[in-house]
């Protein structure tokens, strides 16, 4: 294991741009704590974010790997990058000559997803305990620990959406195609959407609701929705409208069963890619 992920750290070490995004994502990961001090208008009224609890225990780690969650595409430009200049430069196939079967091949590249998935949830957990630390109104150990699943999601998450990039890197084999598929994926999955709508409205059907959330894309966005509800002026304006937010945020063991299928399945597709094929 450490052989083969050590052939894979040698390669990166060469790639400037590789070096580049994930810089810029662990920058912005520790640039969450900017947030504190915007302030915008709501309703005629300024709000400034940290005024409103969003580095409090526990609320913390739900928004945290929120928005840590949409920069993850710095590093699955990096998953697609490597995975397609191993055609690009012929590595895949030197690497082959030299004795690396194909099953040990993949191996090194899902190892590396896992390192990145690991090392990037290690470092959310420590930026927002400190920002916890410093911010949070509420100290006590037993809220400081409540609510970690949503860092055991955010690993989940990229470990999922990681997967993905890799199959998409090994079957079309070059990083901008690839990326554009998964662009054009996102959009397939908003038609579903459109369309689940559209029977709902027509039909007062739900039926096709119960499909989204077992398509790739969505059941991962699924693990971490969205904390903008559990705000404290959000959750004020929305009782004096009458309107009460009743949504269910929380991390279901359904879910990440969804993903890790999903994640098993392009892992088992990228292993059939390169058996099948003549490299």
């Amino acid at each position: 294991m450490l052989r083969l992920l050590n052939i894979e750290f040698q390669k990166l070490r060469f790639n400037k741009s590789a070096k580049v995004l994930t810089i810029t994502y662990f920058v912005l990961i520790t640039a969450i704590a900017l947030i504190a001090s915007y302030e915008f208008n709501f309703g005629g009224v300024k709000v400034r974010l940290a005024d409103q609890g969003i580095f409090n225990f526990p609320y913390i780690w739900h928004f945290t790997s929120y928005i840590a969650a949409w920069l993850k595409i710095f590093l699955a430009i990096v998953i697609v990058s490597i995975m397609a200049n191993e055609y690009t430069n012929r590595t895949l196939k030197q690497n082959l000559i030299d004795g690396l079967s194909k099953k040990e091949f993949l191996t090194s590249k899902f190892l590396t997803v896992i390192v990145f998935s690991l090392i990037s949830t290690i470092f959310l957990f420590t930026v927002t305990l400190i920002l916890g630390l410093i911010f949070s109104d509420y100290n006590e150990f037993s809220i400081i620990i409540t609510d970690l699943e949503y860092i055991l999601a955010y690993f989940v998450k990229l470990v999922g959406f990681f997967s993905f990039c890799m199959f998409l890197g090994i079957l079309i084999k070059r990083s901008a195609f690839a990326l554009g598929f998964l662009i054009f994926w996102q959009i397939i999955e908003g038609i579903v959407w459109g369309m689940a709508s559209l029977v709902k409205w027509k039909f007062d059907s739900e039926i096709v609701y119960k499909i989204i959330p077992f398509l790739p894309l969505d059941s991962m966005a699924n693990l971490i929705n969205e904390p903008w509800s559990r705000l404290n002026f959000i959750q004020a304006a929305a009782n004096q409208l009458g309107e009460g937010f009743q949504r269910d945020l929380a991390v279901h063991w359904y879910e990440i069963i969804i993903v890790l299928v999903w994640t098993a399945i392009f892992v088992r597709l990228s292993y059939y890619l390169l058996k099948k094929r003549d490299l």
